[in-house]
């Protein structure tokens, strides 16, 4: 794959000097730059590691001095991230993908697949499923009866769409995802610790005796019954336009209505999300979050990675949630949480300050008492 100076900066929507016909064969670390790379940097920090490497061309930060830095030319990016978001997008290898359905794979004789689908081997699509145009499904992934996957889609390896989920265009599963997998939703059949939890805070569910308190209210002649039933999952999964899911996360069925994923959102790997949650368009959900079942995200929002929302709560349009918050309230919109539990940024980085003074106050304190249990009172 070889794209000239000039192309790669048209590509970019940047400014290039110096040789645009230079031919560039990969994208590199400045440092591990080569003659024939586009060393990337982009940031006046990369500097120091630029002349360490061999490079001829760079995307550089714009007002760079690119010649005082022996290079033959240069491309000036204004936004680092938006302008690596773009080459990338040029030097990247697509996956081998099956020319047609491959004879390994089995296709429901009534599932619809549309023109130039691309099926691999060990493929399984079910009854009445409808896979879009040009839509690439990869090796060893199943999609369930009366699935419907949108145009241009690209299926990962071992990528699991259950039965009734609804996918628009241009949809991305990183290998090992499970889209519409069963809710975790069950009951006791009586009062359950759980429940009595809810209802009081108490730190102590059995209530001052033996027996628990969501006991009380049977008869001690009569058994309880707290084995936990399956509220089955009859929602489905419904994912807009434009969505990625990352590697191993799951989204799981609604309960009655559908659990909705919104356009343009993008989901990293290892993320769960609940029953019934409903997710607003462009949110960004990071690596390891868990979202419990029924809360409602806006649109716009970030969650930072390992940050965890309890059930039936709400986040507004543009929340941003730090990595690894508890967050166990609603959001209101525009706002940004942090901490365990979440609070307001600037006032969850001030608990964080003061958590970390607290040792060399309690050395303080413990001096003072010291010096003060040294005073003659009578004095």
């Amino acid at each position: 794959m070889v794209w000239t100076v000039s192309e790669i900066a048209e590509a970019m929507g940047a400014e290039f000097v110096g040789d645009g016909g230079l031919k560039i064969t990969r994208l590199a670390e400045p440092s591990d730059a080569g003659p024939e790379d586009l060393a990337m940097a982009m940031q006046p920090t990369y500097a120091e590691a630029l002349g360490q490497g061999r490079a001829q061309a760079a995307a550089l930060w714009v007002g760079a001095g690119w010649q005082e830095m022996g290079l033959r030319a240069a491309i000036f990016v204004a936004r680092p991230r938006l302008g690596m978001s773009k080459v990338t997008r040029l030097f990247e290898v697509p996956p081998h993908t099956h020319e047609g359905i491959s004879a390994l794979a089995h296709v429901d004789a009534s599932a619809r697949l549309g023109e130039g689908a691309s099926v691999g081997p060990f493929v399984v699509i079910g009854p009445g499923a409808v896979i879009g145009p040009n839509a690439r499904i990869l090796s060893h992934a199943s999609i369930g009866r009366d699935a419907v996957i949108g145009e241009d889609c690209l299926i990962h390896p071992g990528v699991r769409i259950g039965e009734r989920v609804q996918i628009g265009a241009r949809f991305v599963a990183q290998p090992g995802a499970v889209i519409g997998g069963d809710g975790f939703s069950f009951v006791t059949g009586d009062k359950s610790t759980v429940e009595t939890v809810r209802e009081t805070l108490s730190g102590d569910v059995r209530a001052g005796g033996d027996k628990p308190a969501a006991d009380k209210a049977s008869s001690d002649d009569q058994p309880v019954d707290r084995s936990w039933i399956r509220i089955s999952s009859v929602g489905a999964v419904e994912i807009g336009d434009d969505v990625e899911v990352g590697a191993n996360s799951s989204i799981d069925r609604g309960t009655i209505r559908a659990t909705r994923i919104g356009s343009g959102t993008k989901i990293d790997s290892m993320v769960q999300v609940g029953h019934n949650v409903q997710v607003g368009r462009d949110c960004l959900l990071c690596g390891q979050v868990g979202i419990g079942g029924s809360t409602v995200i806006g649109d716009r929002c970030v969650l930072g990675g390992q940050a965890g929302l309890n059930d039936n709560i709400t986040l507004g349009h543009d929340v941003v949630v730090g990595g690894g918050a508890s967050v166990v309230s609603s959001v209101a919109p525009g706002k940004a949480v942090w901490g365990n539990p979440a609070t307001r940024m600037d006032q969850a980085v001030e608990n964080y300050k003061a958590l970390r003074r607290l040792p060399r106050l309690f050395k303080q304190v413990a001096a003072l008492q010291k010096r003060v249990s040294k005073i003659d009172p009578t004095e």
